[in-house]
């Protein structure tokens, strides 16, 4: 069974099984404000503005919490741009005491058709430079991600220019709808587990 391997160690402390660490990928900078890459970035401050939650700058990242039915929520948005995510939440995860179920990352997918979610509870990569980071900083695949689909409208040899690009005109006027479906999945997982948000989000 894998496990994370700093949770083997003898002198961590058990972890709070009512404590969740929500993680939106992105990369900091103005310039990649409103872009497709961004997605997870803009899903956690949409998370956060519905339970009146503020972004602190903090070790790696900027954190926003929140109590939803008696579970605590951490949101983090790393600072350490996409491809080396996995350096602030192995230290907010070691930090906080994260339990490996109860750690969610959500990333962008351009396999997936505009604003369509696909909620897993582990595997690879994908291909995806942030969860690649991710599994090798914290020795695991087992831990659940939330991929939001941007879809895949580029020409051949255009697809960074799409990852990096803002949202077209013919995406705008659903796009906080999106957002917040992706938002309410996330509660979902923190107040009814993984199996039953998959269930009623998926697809």
């Amino acid at each position: 069974m894998k496990l994370f391997r700093y949770f083997l160690n003898s002198k961590t402390k058990i972890a709070d099984p009512m404590k969740f660490l929500i993680v939106g990928l992105g990369n900091i900078g103005s310039e990649y404000i409103n872009t497709r890459h961004n997605i997870g970035f803009d899903i956690a401050d949409t998370l956060a503005s519905k339970h009146n939650s503020v972004f602190q700058s903090a070790r790696l990242g900027s954190i926003a919490k929140f109590k939803y039915r008696g579970r605590q929520v951490l949101l983090l948005k790393p600072a350490t741009y996409m491809n080396l995510s996995g350096k602030a939440i192995k230290y907010w995860v070691q930090k906080e005491k994260i339990d490996p179920k109860n750690l969610l990352v959500i990333v962008d997918d351009i396999n997936i058709s505009f604003g369509t979610i696909r909620l897993r509870g582990k595997g690879n990569h994908g291909g995806h430079n942030g969860l690649k980071d991710i599994i090798h900083q914290i020795g695991s695949t087992d831990f659940a991600r939330l991929r939001w689909g941007i879809g895949s409208e580029f020409s051949k040899g255009r697809q960074i220019d799409f990852v990096l690009g803002k949202w077209d005109k013919g995406e705008l006027p659903t796009l906080d709808q999106f957002k917040s479906r992706a938002a309410d999945a996330c509660l979902s997982y923190v107040a009814h587990g993984l199996a039953n948000t998959m269930n009623k989000f998926n697809g």
